[in-house]
């Protein structure tokens, strides 16, 4: 029994033991290969280990497995390091850098030839049962230094849109499996930016400022033999500029896919400067048939030939568009694909394709010519040129990215066309001279003497007017009133376009030599100096009709004696309001002088006293819109009336007035004329008219009581009736503004001289009962608007006494239109008296008694039949005796 407990002991602490962890040191992956003298770092960690958290690590090297190893280095143990290397330890080429409790790193700064061999990292126990693994050994390699970078200098000073190499010589001896790349930077403004980088296994990994040019083709990579590695960059700009590096680095690839640069070499390659296409670039206009000249003589219908010739440095990595210009405006243009647009013609006109012609000669060189030239195309002749530069490559979907590197323009090369001008005389007359405004005015335009106008030629006329000095706004300026082409197109001045659009104005052609400009109705504005100016036009070779004479006629004077308009508006009363509530009417004349047909606009306005603010009742426009100003009070425009009762006659109307409406009153009338029906209104003058005056006083209505009652006496229990009548004089208001606050007072007859008010109604019909110590009731009855009706139900003794009301009259005042409280009114006393009568006050005590007494005698007598019946009879049944003697004697 006690074996098998011991086994069973065995067994489970066996299982425990396999259930813990084991401790775990692990280094670096290698094996490593390093260059020599550069820097060198190991890592070694532990796991799964017991004991403290921060663990301690010694470090060992032997050249070969079988040689004894040497103290390199330890955490904990500061003389731990062996002799030879105790120097390399205290200078810190070789050091130990603790990264985690866990995780330390050995550093070699500068690593020999005689550092290759295994370094093993072991860790002292701390565990409390041993296992796992306590050191691990890592394999290092050290190759010489055999990585050459050989850049071929670059040309300092290279042409906008050209290309640049960047030819990069890296080699190095293959002894051990590493790898090569290189990269090339560009240095600008002390900033280092990454072109492209080719390996170390073959990959290209341009830079973020780089990869769409690269991807566009702008950047290409070509490999060579033997270490050689070319960059070209295509159509360098001005943002190429800078300082080019080449960087030769040296890999290797360890365990787990890693890759490790174990040497770099960077050297500069020169600096790029990009010279600008404009600085180059030059254009030069010439003729074909003189190229030193800059001017050229031409006749009618001869042909116009033009050279363009442009040079540059870079003139193979340029796109030009080629513009021929004639006194600045464009006439063909050959976009840089080659695509020829014909602008405009040489009349200045939209053009027809084949007016005019360009081609390219040579590299450089473009030809204009214009056929049939006339005097039109005569002019300063420049040719500009655009040049463009393809941003980047041509990528496999498509064009690249243009932007425009450099603009020139030549020197003019001016062309004339020798031709004989139209020559005539003008003569300039007033057919129709008005003699005071709004008159028609017509002016004539006679051509004569006409020689030299060729066949199919026509004229046109232009007409211009100068206000005379103090009338207008800018009496120095002339302004245009409108023009007829050659092709008798209507072409109106800014000033003059609605008038010539209505029809108030015309300009015509009566013949083929006369012009006319008429005036429908002239304004005092149109006085003033006209000239007509009559061109001549002619076709060209194209077919266009151009201008080639001019000629302007004397001035012509249009003035009259201008004669004031004036107006005159009289205002007078149609109806006085004397008192609140009335109607006060007025009525304004009109009178003109100088003034034809006019409207008129009104505006009733009032002012409180002399000094005071006017206030606008109401507008009328000459449109006969009326509006209301805004002293109106909304609640009175019913009220107010503005008519327009005659041709020059107004008359406004207000309609019960109240105190706020005394004041002044007057019509402010203003003229407004129309150049023709459908035209705006324009303003010709305007005047006030004498002031008409509401005034009167406040006269309320006066208002008296009395009380009246048909009977002075009544029997208990009879219906009392009084009623009090209100009458008003004076200024009656209308009933429904009219109302009373009426109250009944009492005077008892026996109970002194204290007066109780029995009863009340408001001016709403309310009533209202007081308290009272009777046994009647009290109702109020409205008659009518004055008579108000007391009614006293079930009268008894305590209502004898004096009655007697007070009346507080209310009425809506006409002059204030507000509801305003008259002075009390009392009336006289009425005496009532409640008679007391002896039979009737004792027959119903008699008939009580009676009626009580015949009850108690009737109820005796029934009581009394019942007990002899009930109560004193023997109920036990005797034989009737046979002896009558002795039931005598018994009885």
């Amino acid at each position: 029994m006690k074996m098998k407990n011991c086994l069973l002991t065995l067994v489970f602490a066996l299982l425990m033991l396999d259930g813990c962890s084991a401790r775990v040191v692990m280094v670096s992956p290698g094996p490593l290969i390093r260059v020599q003298d550069q820097p060198v770092s190991i890592r070694c960690d532990v796991k799964e280990y017991m004991g403290p958290r921060e663990q301690d690590f010694e470090w060992q090297m032997s050249r070969d497995q079988s040689s004894k190893p040497t103290k390199i280095i330890s955490t904990f143990d500061a003389s731990y390091s062996d002799a030879s290397l105790s120097k390399r330890v205290a200078s810190g080429d070789i050091s130990v850098l603790r990264l985690q409790d866990n995780e330390v790193e050995l550093k070699i700064a500068e690593v020999k030839e005689t550092d290759a061999g295994f370094y093993l990292c072991s860790t002292p126990s701390t565990d409390s049962v041993i296992s796992g693994n306590y050191d691990a050994q890592v394999q290092l390699t050290v190759i010489p230094n055999t990585l050459s970078v050989s850049p071929q200098p670059l040309i300092p000073v290279v042409p906008e849109g050209s290309d640049i190499t960047l030819s990069c010589n890296v080699t190095r001896q293959l002894t051990h499996p590493t790898y090569l790349s290189v990269t090339w930077s560009v240095k600008k403004g002390g900033t280092l930016e990454d072109i492209l980088t080719f390996g170390p296994q073959g990959e290209v990994v341009a830079g973020p400022k780089f990869a769409r040019r690269y991807a566009d083709g702008g950047i290409r990579l070509v490999p060579g033999r033997n270490g050689l590695f070319e960059l070209v960059i295509t159509r360098v700009t001005s943002s190429d500029e800078g300082a080019y590096e080449c960087n030769g680095t040296e890999w290797t690839h360890e365990n787990g896919g890693k890759w490790i640069k174990i040497v770099e070499s960077k050297k500069e390659m020169g600096t790029v400067t990009v010279t600008p296409t404009g600085q180059s670039l030059s254009v030069t206009a010439s003729s074909s048939s003189s190229p030193s000249s800059t001017s050229l003589l031409l006749s009618p219908g001869n042909a116009l030939t033009l050279l363009c010739s442009v040079t540059a440095s870079n003139l193979p990595a340029l796109a030009l568009e080629v513009t021929w210009l004639a006194d600045g405006r464009d006439i063909i243009t050959m976009e840089r694909s080659g695509v020829v647009i014909s602008n405009t013609s040489s009349s200045g006109a939209q053009g027809k394709r084949g007016e005019a012609s360009l081609e390219r000669t040579g590299a450089g060189e473009y030809k204009l010519g214009v056929k049939g030239v006339s005097g039109e195309d005569g002019g300063a002749y420049a040719c500009r040129i655009r040049a463009f530069i393809e941003k980047g490559g041509r990528s496999a979907g498509g064009g690249g990215r243009w932007h425009m590197a450099a603009e020139k323009m030549s020197a003019p090369v001016t062309v004339k066309v020798s031709q004989i001008k139209p020559n005539f005389t003008l003569n300039l007359e007033t057919v129709l001279n008005p003699k005071m405004t709004a008159e028609p005015t017509e002016l004539a335009c006679h051509v004569t003497n006409i020689t030299h106008l060729p066949l199919g030629g026509r004229l046109g006329v232009t007409w211009e007017h100068t206000t005379i000095p103090g009338i207008g706004d800018d009496p120095q300026a002339s302004n245009l009133i409108g023009s007829l082409d050659g092709n008798g197109n209507l072409l109106p001045g800014t000033m003059y376009s609605d008038r010539l659009k209505s029809g108030v104005l015309s300009l015509t052609r009566v013949q083929p030599n006369t012009f006319k400009l008429r005036f429908l109705r002239t304004e005092e504005f149109d006085m003033g100096q006209y000239v007509c100016t009559v061109s001549a036009w002619s076709v060209n070779s194209q077919g266009d009709l151009v201008k080639t004479a001019e000629h302007q006629s004397s001035p012509q004077t249009v003035q009259w004696v201008t004669k004031r308009p004036s107006l005159n508006v009289v205002a007078k009363h149609i109806r006085e309001a004397s008192v609140g509530g009335a109607t006060f009417e007025m009525s304004c004349t009109v009178t003109t002088e100088n003034l034809g047909e006019v409207g008129y606009s009104v505006l009733i306005q009032s002012q409180d006293s002399v000094a005071s603010s006017v206030r606008t009742i109401m507008t009328l426009s000459p449109d006969n819109v009326l509006q209301h100003g805004g002293a109106t009070d909304p609640n009175r425009r019913d009220s107010l009336v503005l008519t327009k009762s005659g041709p020059t006659e107004f008359r406004f109307r207000l309609a019960g007035v109240q105190l706020s409406d005394r004041g002044f009153y007057w019509c402010d009338i203003t003229a407004w004329t129309k150049q023709q029906p459908g035209q705006a209104w324009t303003r010709a003058t305007s005047a006030e008219s004498n002031k008409v005056r509401i005034d009167f006083q406040e006269n309320g209505p006066s208002f008296s009581i009395a009380i009246h009652s048909d009977v002075s006496s009544v029997y208990p229990w009879e219906t009392a009736k009084m009623e009090c009548s209100l009458s008003v004089s004076g200024s009656s208001p209308k009933t429904d503004d009219l109302a009373y606050e009426v109250r009944w007072l009492f005077t008892r007859l026996r109970g002194g001289e204290t007066t109780t008010q029995v009863a009340s109604v408001d001016r709403f019909g309310v009533v209202r009962k007081d308290a009272r110590n009777s046994s009647s009731d009290i109702s109020i009855e409205r008659k009518d608007t004055h008579i108000y009706l007391l009614n006293i139900h079930g009268t008894q003794d305590s209502d004898s006494g004096e009655y007697h009301c007070i009346a507080t009259p209310w009425y809506l005042s006409a002059s204030t239109g507000a509801w305003t409280e008259a002075g009390e009114l009392t009336s006289s006393r009425v005496f009532l008296t409640v008679r007391f009568a002896v039979w009737d006050s004792l027959k119903l005590p008699l008939l009580y008694g009676v009626a009580a007494s015949i009850g108690v005698g009737l109820f005796s007598l029934v009581l009394g039949l019942v007990c002899a019946q009930c109560c004193c009879r023997n109920t036990t049944h005797t034989p009737r005796s046979r002896n009558k003697l002795m039931d005598l004697e018994m009885d």
